[in-house]
């Protein structure tokens, strides 16, 4: 969860950006997007890729959010289901997986079904994020590894 909000927080000021048309154009990127978009598709709502995220209810919002954030937990789970011990790995694995996580999403249809103008703006803004996430959450796992810990008496 921590490398998840660790994500989110480096998208917020592109996200801000494109929200309220301020700094500079490289900055503005509907980051958030999808979220919503996620929500409408688990609760069996239509949407459109166009479809401005303001038509959506605030429960398609919420779902869609608790989606991404599941994503980063299970993403986690994955990492320390991969590597074992974080203590005895590199977490550099993380960064590997989280980064070979956006590369595979860039090679699928997925930018092109959320809508998603896969610009190269885009592309240096998912993949940092993404290796933003990769380092915070292979740090804190070697920071927080209770594996091989002595029992408690």
């Amino acid at each position: 969860m921590l490398a998840a909000v660790a994500y989110d927080v480096f998208r917020l000021p592109f996200v801000i950006a494109a929200a309220d048309h301020t700094g500079p154009a490289w900055l503005r990127l509907p980051l958030y997007k999808v979220f919503p978009q996620f929500g409408a598709m688990i609760l069996g709502q239509s949407f459109s890729p166009s479809q401005p995220e303001t038509a959506y209810p605030m429960l398609t919002h919420v779902v869609g959010w608790a989606y991404h954030f599941s994503n980063g937990i299970t993403f986690g789970v994955m990492y320390l289901a991969i590597i074992g011990d974080p203590r005895k790995r590199s977490w550099v694995h993380a960064i590997t997986l989280a980064v070979g996580l956006e590369l595979a999403m860039l090679v699928t249809p997925y930018t092109s079904f959320f809508g998603i103008n896969a610009t190269t703006r885009f592309v240096v803004a998912t993949l940092t994020a993404h290796l933003i996430f990769g380092v915070a959450l292979g740090l804190y796992a070697k920071r927080k590894s209770v594996f091989a810990r002595p029992a408690l008496a």
